[in-house]
């Protein structure tokens, strides 16, 4: 029990370092394309701010994929499940929360599926928070440039 204990919060520890490590990404990609701002509204402002919560999601996504595999592939390691495929489907619900128990771990390794399950939820948590940053910030963006816009789209007028 005691080395399933310590194995479960060195990969808790992996997996928030890989969480951290995508999430810093993905703002670095989100702060390249800040500079890249077409007028507030614009057919093109839109379709970029789209692309944006697309991509970001989708990475969300490749990062959790990372995580249940590095499980999946911890299972393997430890002979805590037969083969690949099985680790992998049970780490996705583990790591989700799901929890079918249609495949059981046995008792030596049951604390370390319930790592994964907590480490999961917290991660999965912090992902939603992020996008919700994300999401709320472009909508910022836009009613900043919307209060920039305006008064010049005025002064061109009176001109």
């Amino acid at each position: 029990m005691l080395l399933a204990l310590f194995l479960g919060g060195a990969m808790t520890c992996v997996a928030v370092c890989v969480h951290l490590a995508g999430i810093l990404t993905l703002l670095h990609l989100l702060r390249q394309n800040a500079d890249r701002a077409a007028p507030a509204g614009s057919r093109q402002d839109i379709v970029r701010q789209l692309g944006l919560i697309v991509v970001v999601t989708l990475g969300v996504f490749i990062v959790h994929g990372i995580e249940i595999w590095l499980y999946a592939f911890a299972y393997v390691i430890f002979v805590a499940l037969p083969d690949l495929q099985t680790a992998v489907y049970f780490s996705a619900v583990s790591y989700s929360t799901l929890g079918f128990g249609d495949i059981v771990l046995g008792p030596r390794w049951r604390i370390f599926g319930a790592f994964e399950g907590v480490t999961g939820l917290i991660l999965i948590g912090w992902s939603s928070a992020f996008l919700l940053s994300v999401t709320s910030r472009l909508r910022m963006l836009e009613h900043d440039w919307e209060k920039y816009a305006a008064p010049k789209a005025t002064k061109r007028k009176k001109k």
